[in-house]
């Protein structure tokens, strides 16, 4: 292995939320441990009512458990604390569900290493992209990217990825802000406003390997509806000083 890429999976956690994932969880941790040796690995629990986080602990992860299920935005913010307290430079989130191949974040990673940002997302549409989806899905986030794009001056092609490499930086910003329910692109609004950058690199995404999305048919307008209100409200609210970028990078302590 390039010794650059060891010394930097060394200084990174793999974050993998999950809820009621036993079906899967295995095979995702064989494939980080797998594809990036020497990271790693916790497993954030989201109260689950299967054998998901005996499963993990079984395949070598360290679990942190949630007492009931909170949700995703809780269960991430939680690994994201728990990174920064363990002193982690990076975190890589790759979903329970097994839709993030572990070697595809290989090019996340080239891509911090080629150009530093904050955040690099993997995006499912671009060059060399396999996905599809239903149309009426695929209209429906095409909208909310845009509006996103526009908000933030960036254009962004998938706000609802939730395949990142995050840097120790805006893990303190989110450690002290993060959006419950479906926050990824509720996150993206508010690490541009506190002064973060992100890149976006296409990656090869795969079928959800066992149970079912949490966002059906119509279930995709009102979760957009939802999105498109959240951001409406937090353009209302003043940025938080403690949590903006220039704060964190010249040395402020967040707590």
């Amino acid at each position: 292995m390039d010794p650059v890429l060891q010394s930097f999976l060394q200084r990174t956690m793999v974050l993998v939320p999950a809820y009621n994932e036993e079906a899967s969880i295995s095979r995702l941790l064989a494939d980080v441990r797998r594809h990036l040796p020497g990271a790693a690995v916790v497993v954030v629990d989201d109260g689950s009512a299967d054998r998901t986080a005996e499963m993990a602990r079984a395949a070598g992860a360290r679990v942190l458990r949630l007492p009931c299920n909170l949700g995703v935005g809780p269960a991430v913010q939680t690994g994201f604390r728990f990174a920064i307290e363990a002193g982690f430079d990076y975190l890589i989130r790759l979903d329970g569900d097994g839709q993030h191949p572990p070697a595809e974040a290989l090019k996340l990673i080239a891509a911090m290493r080629a150009q530093p940002t904050d955040l690099v997302v993997g995006t499912r549409y671009g060059e060399g992209s396999t996905y599809r989806g239903n149309w009426f899905r695929r209209v429906v986030l095409k909208g909310l990217a845009l509006f996103i794009s526009v908000i933030c001056r960036k254009w962004i092609t998938d706000p609802t990825s939730g395949f990142w490499l995050v840097t120790r930086p805006l893990l303190q910003c989110f450690s002290l802000h993060y959006p419950s329910d479906y926050p990824e692109a509720e996150a993206i609004a508010l690490l541009r406003r506190q002064g973060f950058s992100l890149e976006e690199v296409p990656v090869a995404f795969k079928p959800r390997q066992a149970g079912e999305s949490s966002i059906r048919a119509w279930g995709t307008v009102l979760f957009a509806a939802k999105v498109f209100l959240a951001l409406f409200v937090d353009r209302l609210r003043a940025v938080d000083r403690r949590g903006s970028a220039a704060f964190i990078k010249k040395g402020g302590r967040v707590s």
